[in-house]
């Protein structure tokens, strides 16, 4: 089961990056926390802009709408969403396969 809660109206996820993947997809769970390759390098914040493209477009929200709330240079990171439950962000991950 992912680490997925609610603070503020918002929904907060653990995710687990991993950067330089040749493609961005869900790679799923991995000890509570989704697991989510990026094609991008952990350089200069290009890794954190793709997981936040990637998961704005997976959750149907805004860009503006995911920020990294915590763990900003870290591969484990908490993911804040705006304007999205946590059965959204369950279904959308448990019909990612990309």
């Amino acid at each position: 089961m992912l680490d997925v809660t609610v603070e503020e109206g918002a929904v907060l996820l653990s995710v687990k990056v991993v950067p330089g993947a040749s493609r961005t997809r869900y790679l799923g769970a991995w000890q509570r926390h989704a697991r989510i390759a990026v094609a991008a390098p952990a350089e200069k914040g290009k890794a954190n802009k793709a997981l936040i493209a990637f998961l704005a477009k997976l959750f149907r929200v805004r860009k503006a709408d995911v920020t990294v709330a915590a763990g900003l240079t870290s591969a484990v990171k908490k993911i804040r969403i705006e304007r999205v439950t946590p059965d959204v962000i369950h279904a959308a991950l448990q019909t990612d396969r990309s």
